[in-house]
């Protein structure tokens, strides 16, 4: 039987520090993307709060009353959500994704890389741990932001079975050839689908592009969000993937005993 899905990414504004208006917007892009038929759906980096580091200790006390909200809505919509938030941690925060689905928490990632350029390894905990679990639209690892720059993490998540990458993030200005290189550069490699979510406008000192990508096995774009707010979806069709798997076996001539 022919197996597809159809999935989307929510491209927006952070504004910096606003939960409720974040959540607004996002609550209002999920229900388009359910209306339009989206099974599976993925939000930005640290998407209701932004980096506003002075205030992310308080700000991250209200973690667990969004991820019950993002439940609600992924139990409504039949849905599965992907986006990170600031968790709380002792004294700090982590920046983690939350993966729902159907109103069911199946799984937390802990952002492992952390960017050191803006300071976020003086304001976050990294994680120790990746994620990879079953969703009703299929098995999904996730991974944060600059992870995308560690081939490693990502080539783990495919090698534990995931057919799809979800990758929240906040990519800035000027470095959108290497999100996209990168991105294609993932799929390719891991031959598999990636849904990446990336946050657009400016947001206190920074500026973001957008430019939110669904990608194919084979590096094609399915669909791209350009520099202002939008959804984008796209059908992942999934025999596409054990087709090319099949015609280019990379994971069978791997050769790990050598590097």
């Amino acid at each position: 039987m022919k197996r597809t899905v159809k999935v989307g990414a929510v491209q927006f504004t952070v504004r910096l520090g606003d939960v409720d208006a974040n959540m607004a917007y996002v609550r209002e892009a999920l229900g388009r993307l359910a209306a339009g038929g989206c099974s599976l759906a993925v939000l930005p980096e640290m998407w209701n709060t932004g980096y506003a580091y002075r205030e992310l200790n308080e700000l991250a006390k209200r973690t667990p009353e969004v991820v019950t909200e993002l439940g609600r809505l992924s139990e409504e919509y039949g849905m599965v959500i992907v986006g990170s938030l600031p968790e709380p941690h002792g004294e700090r925060v982590c920046n983690t994704a939350y993966v729902l689905d159907r109103g069911r928490l199946l799984g937390s990632y802990r952002k492992i890389h952390l960017f050191s350029l803006l300071g976020e390894d003086r304001a976050f905990d990294g994680g120790e741990n990746w994620l990879v679990v079953d969703t009703h639209v299929g098995r999904v690892g996730v991974f944060i932001c600059y992870d995308l720059r560690f081939p490693e993490l990502p080539r783990r998540l495919a090698l534990e079975g995931a057919e799809i990458l979800v990758v929240p993030a906040e990519w800035p200005k000027p470095r959108e050839e290497h999100w996209r290189a990168l991105l294609r550069a993932r799929a390719i490699e891991n031959q598999l689908f990636v849904v990446a979510a990336n946050c657009c406008g400016v947001q206190g000192k920074l500026d973001f592009f957008g430019s939110s990508l669904i990608i194919d096995p084979k590096g094609e774009l399915l669909a791209e969000g350009g520099y202002e707010q939008c959804e984008i979806c796209a059908d992942l069709d999934f025999e596409l993937m054990e087709n090319w798997r099949q015609a280019i076996p990379c994971f069978a001539d791997r050769k790990p005993e050598y590097y």
